[in-house]
């Protein structure tokens, strides 16, 4: 198994630092309002749905999504295919929450299951079942091994995962976790969603809400993935959090007396006597040096956020 390079880790150890802050906010004050998080689980559901059919090419709207899924309409002018990855995605969610309820290590039969769900009616005659042929990737950067490796690069997953030999973080975990399954190419299709799906179950079972990967970044995604491939893991982890954060700010969001109000950039700056403009406060969300998170193509970020950038600045400078 590769090793991880964890130069990145200079850089976005406040960034982690701060999710796992979030959280222990949000595990103290379990059990959260019922209804609200019945309704945030049911959202994040369809746009989980969404976005990772969408990255493999789904043409289905999030609205479309939405309307298959809870009032099981047939949208017109879209596949049958397209129709069946959208309920095998519902049905996978639905396993993956049963799984996580277990605390035990993660297993190749778990991810075999997953993979099952995400592929039957599409492909029954693979779904569920490891690769016996070679495959290559449009765009990628590399060639996956050859098919007779995989089981044996899947049990050293398997171990690295679960016994952790590099100490690193659920969140890292989840982003090399993620890497090596789309580098090993277990599957001859569904690699990405089974990928996402299964790199959640870590992150749910360390207590963390999914990281839904968006659309919206799918170049971006892909190019991490590259980066990746060549050992430099900082990209990944990036977008990782990001998109944990996000998840993370909407459970926050329904707590009682949550403070936080989070905007977009381009209206936050318009505040009076706002420090900064739209461009220079967006590029500190893009890098991670700040609380934000994105809500399709904008930038979301609150006046704390930018508040306590300044202060740990200037209390690094008083330092030095």
């Amino acid at each position: 198994m590769r090793k991880i390079q964890l130069t990145y880790r200079s850089h976005l150890e406040p960034t982690f630092e701060r999710l796992f802050n979030k959280l222990e906010v949000i595990q103290k004050r379990r059990p959260l309002p019922p209804i609200a998080l019945h309704k945030i689980k049911e959202s994040l559901a369809v746009e989980w749905t969404y976005h990772s059919n969408s990255i493999e090419g789904n043409s289905l709207t999030l609205r479309e999504t939405q309307m298959v899924l809870q009032e099981g309409i047939t949208i017109k002018g879209k596949s049958l295919k397209e129709h069946f990855e959208v309920k095998n995605h519902e049905f996978a969610l639905a396993h993956l929450e049963q799984l996580s309820k277990s605390k035990k290590n993660l297993t190749i039969q778990e991810i075999l299951e997953l993979h099952g769900y995400i592929m039957r009616s599409v492909e029954d005659l693979y779904a569920g079942r490891l690769r016996n042929g070679g495959v290559r990737i449009a765009g990628a950067n590399f060639i996956p091994p050859h098919a007779h490796k995989v089981s044996d690069l899947l049990d050293d997953l398997m171990a690295t995962v679960n016994h952790n030999p590099m100490g690193l973080n659920p969140i890292e975990m989840a982003a090399f976790f993620h890497h090596q399954m789309v580098w090993i190419h277990p599957f001859f299709d569904g690699n990405g969603r089974t990928a996402r799906l299964a790199m959640n179950l870590i992150l749910i079972r360390a207590g963390f809400p999914p990281a839904i990967i968006l659309r919206q970044d799918r170049k971006k995604y892909y190019t991490a993935l590259n980066s990746a491939n060549q050992g430099n893991y900082q990209k990944l982890m990036l977008l990782m959090a990001q998109a944990l954060e996000r998840s993370l700010n909407i459970y926050l969001s329904i707590l009682p007396d949550a403070e936080e109000e989070y905007m977009e950039i381009s209206n936050l700056v318009k505040e009076p006597d706002f420090p900064y403009g739209q461009e220079y406060i967006s590029l500190l969300a893009r890098q991670g040096k700040i609380d934000a998170h994105k809500e399709g193509k904008n930038w979301h970020t609150s006046k704390a956020a930018v508040t306590n950038y300044i202060l740990n600045r200037k209390r690094k400078r008083h330092l030095q």
